[in-house]
């Protein structure tokens, strides 16, 4: 299998695709495999996934030979292939756990949705990016609506129409990635550490309020709304623990559970 999921000790998934041969471009069969594995994860009581690759580059994007039978394809054929491709950025984006993706080398094309799905992004110095669908004459479309969402309108009429590679710096600057890291393992290290230290259900219940508050405007309904939000928090186990450790100057409990 390209795809391998491993969950660790201290209950992060690490979802890893190895196709280093075909510089981990993806296919109908990989695309199953990560949907697969993806809803497993968010089905499991764990605090993080971390999505990276093996190998030199991060994803080249679509298999060239698939993309080649694709276009033997009827249209509902192709319908169908492309529904699979959209349910892949869905899974991943709509995950209740945080995700952290890693990106080393070449992102190009639908791997570029991928990296934009993830709620935190690494990358290192030498990471190169492009949307490069219209180069061979088609367009980002299933991606279209993550990836617009982290670079913005503005940068996205430029590289859809350009496909022009651009470097980690540029990624950073759009917002595409959040981080420049010379070494992943470290980053990864870090980000897992981060996450592990907050309060598991106060992180999944942020990520959740990102979508209810992102694009609202602040009327009295958001605004009853977030109020509402933060009482509940307040009054759970886990506020109250919360609470309770920062005034007793103590580690919380769910501190001293991840380092078992």
């Amino acid at each position: 299998m390209s795809v391998t999921l491993n969950i660790t000790k201290s209950k992060v998934a690490i979802l890893e695709l190895s196709r280093p041969e075909k510089h981990n471009a993806f296919n109908a069969e990989v695309i199953a495999e990560l949907i697969k594995s993806i809803e497993y994860a968010n089905e499991l009581d764990i605090r993080a996934l971390v999505l990276k690759t093996n190998g030199k580059h991060f994803s080249a994007g679509a298999d060239l030979a698939w993309m080649k039978s694709m276009a033997g394809n009827n249209y509902d054929e192709n319908v169908a292939d492309s529904m699979e491709l959209a349910k892949l950025m869905k899974v991943l984006a709509n995950s209740p756990h945080p995700t952290v993706c890693l990106v080393q080398g070449a992102a190009f094309g639908g791997a570029l949705g991928l990296i934009a799905c993830c709620d935190i992004a690494v990358a290192t110095p030498d990471a190169k990016f492009c949307l490069s669908e219209v180069k061979l004459g088609l367009i980002p479309a299933v991606i279209s609506p993550y990836v617009i969402r982290a670079i913005g309108e503005r940068q996205a009429r430029r590289y859809f129409l350009s496909a022009e590679i651009f470097t980690a710096d540029k990624a950073l600057n759009m917002g595409l990635i959040h981080e420049i890291a010379e070494d992943l393992a470290g980053a990864e290290s870090h980000f897992i550490e981060t996450l592990l230290n907050n309060g598991p259900v106060a992180v999944k219940n942020a990520k959740a309020l990102i979508d209810e508050v992102a694009g609202h405007a602040i009327d009295d309904t958001l605004i009853a709304h977030t109020a509402k939000r933060i009482a509940e928090i307040r009054v759970s186990e886990e506020g109250q623990e919360g609470l309770s450790a920062f005034f007793d100057k103590r580690a919380p409990g769910w501190q001293n559970a991840a380092s078992k």
